[in-house]
């Protein structure tokens, strides 16, 4: 029986595209470069199924067609990058793997809320730089985070294990922006669900864990970023398109954020020169989900949608 043609848009981890070649004719980007919309569209032909990331091209590749390809498994949990409404009508089925990174991402969150609170970033930089004069009482003073008031917005899976690591880490009150209240987690957590001006103007450190969706692009714009506390602090692991960058950077030039801790911006792979040149910003190459056991399971999960689909059988994670 001939073995479905996947393309693997980027390299996964060695035993997962061991696992894709067992069970498919697999075409690998062999020297795992960022595919271009030309080089999409040709995998789109070429192809019965792919696993594309977060880099592709597929708001503008799937503007042509028709196409050879039926299921777009995605290796990560947002689809922001796809043009769902353009691959629906292709009859294009869309996956992801909503689960996999939730541990990974959270402890990411909780790695940069203590980077940022803690100046841990300049400080490494001070000693890098040869700078460092020895001890003082006075030097780098950060802030404690216990009994400070943890922000969440976005309370879905990554935004409730970030809340668990916050309240019973670091004894952290815990606030969360959200539709719907989460009872048992209100009573576990002793959570609020705020509003979300209120949670902007209550909380010392406020942590983005909510997807991009065209409500949620430029959220945290000027009006917004000026509600919160004087010296609070900004946590994105969420998407980058979610803050106003130039406002933003002006409220911590200004003073009015004390620092903001980044691992996803509005245009990836780019990010503003002046971003990187505020000492209170502690600034990481999108690293939410990156130990070699999460990535493992984000491509195995994306192996298991292919063979569910192939296969004819329900989809482990159907997005579209």
């Amino acid at each position: 029986m001939t073995k479905p043609t996947v393309v693997l848009t980027r390299r996964l981890p060695e035993s997962v595209e061991l696992a894709a070649a067992e069970r498919f004719d697999i075409r690998v980007n062999a020297d795992d470069h960022r595919f271009t919309v030309a080089e999409m569209q040709e995998a789109l032909r070429a192809a019965d199924g792919i696993i594309c990331t977060l880099g592709d091209p597929l708001k503008e590749a799937l503007k042509g067609g028709p196409w050879r390809a039926k299921i777009l498994a995605n290796f990560g949990a947002g689809t922001d990058h796809i043009d769902l409404a353009a691959a629906k009508a292709a009859g294009i089925a869309v996956t992801n793997t909503p689960g996999a990174l939730t541990e990974a991402t959270a402890d990411l969150a909780m790695a940069l809320i203590l980077m940022t609170t803690r100046r841990l970033g300049e400080g490494e930089r001070e000693l890098r730089a040869g700078e460092w004069t020895g001890w003082r009482p006075t030097h780098l003073l950060g802030s404690s985070l216990q009994g400070k008031t943890l922000g969440i917005i976005g309370f879905g899976r990554i935004g409730q294990a970030t809340a668990r690591r916050a309240h019973f880490g670091f004894g952290m009150k815990i606030s969360y922006s959200s539709r719907s209240s989460r009872a048992e987690l209100d009573q576990e957590l002793r959570t609020k669900n705020l509003s979300l001006d209120d949670l902007l103007a209550t909380s010392d450190v406020v942590s983005l864990h909510t997807p991009a969706t065209p409500e949620t692009i430029g959220m945290l714009d000027a009006r917004r970023i000026a509600l919160m506390k004087r010296g609070s602090y900004l946590i994105n692991t969420a998407r980058g398109s979610v803050v106003d960058e130039p406002a933003l950077i002006a409220a911590l030039k200004s003073g009015h954020l004390a620092g903001a801790g980044l691992d996803v911006y509005p245009r990836e792979p780019e990010i503003t020169p002046e971003l990187l040149e505020l000492p209170n910003v502690v600034a990481l190459p999108h690293l939410g989900s990156a130990t070699l056991e999460t990535r493992t399971a984000m491509g195995m999960r994306a192996v298991e949608n292919l063979s569910a689909f192939f296969a004819g059988k329900a989809l482990l994670d159907p997005v579209t």
